[in-house]
């Protein structure tokens, strides 16, 4: 085989050998969790309505066409979205401890995960968990663990999807300004709603807070929440 030995040593007119590069050509990598950072960076920069599939390959740096390939629609991108968000929050506490101690850790981590994607909220509260696999896992995680509490099977449900309008409400709290009830020069017509936003509580040494207000109105309402609930147990 001289000629082919001659070819692969052949120089070209510059003196440099001409090679071809290993490997396949350089191209962006397209993969799920990658298709799910990106949509997650694109919302955090143009909210909910500026998350398209346009948009997306945009930011993927690829043809609509190649992320085609991976999901099929919006709806498979907020699917991935919300399977991500869910596997982010803490459910440890469930089989280890009381069902207070599992409601509450489970419920602070919820709404801090939350609080930092509050565009996704109105689309994920309302979005099915068909073919979710980490959301139904977190949903079969928490059931169990109200199940072995002793709460009637036929509560755990609306139990749970009480607790996630409080919590989705309250991650929309923590990104309020922390003046959002100051009355301004309407005080000294509103003496009791003022009294009342002055003397607002350091929030209770359980839970996560951080001092903030949203904090402990997120604290309270946990609480009465949890109390509320335990009484339905059997």
């Amino acid at each position: 085989m001289p000629a082919v030995s001659a070819a692969r040593g052949r120089s070209t007119s510059n003196g440099g050998a001409q090679r071809r590069r290993a490997g396949r050509p350089s191209a962006a990598v397209l993969d799920k969790a990658g298709i799910t950072a990106a949509a997650l960076e694109l919302i955090s920069r143009k909210g909910y309505d500026g998350l398209t599939m346009a948009a997306l390959a945009k930011v993927l740096e690829v043809a609509p066409s190649a992320l085609y390939n991976h999901v099929a629609s919006k709806q498979d991108v907020l699917l991935l979205v919300e399977d991500h968000l869910m596997s982010l929050v803490d459910l440890s506490g469930f089989g280890s401890g009381s069902w207070e101690d599992a409601v509450r850790a489970w419920a602070w981590s919820y709404r801090d995960v939350f609080a930092e994607h509050t565009p996704l909220i109105p689309v994920i509260a309302v979005l099915p968990v068909t073919d979710a696999p980490q959301t139904l896992a977190m949903y079969e995680t928490v059931s169990k663990g109200f199940l072995d509490a002793g709460f009637p099977q036929e509560r755990i449900i609306p139990a749970i999807v009480a607790l996630e309008s409080f919590i989705f409400g309250s991650a929309y709290d923590v990104t309020a300004p922390e003046d959002i009830f100051d009355p301004g020069s309407m005080a000294d017509a509103t003496p009791n709603f003022t009294a009342a936003v002055r003397s607002i509580p350091a929030p209770a040494a359980s839970g996560g807070g951080t001092g903030r207000a949203a904090d402990v109105a997120f604290t309270l309402g946990l609480e009465a929440l949890i109390s509320g609930l335990g009484a339905l147990r059997s």
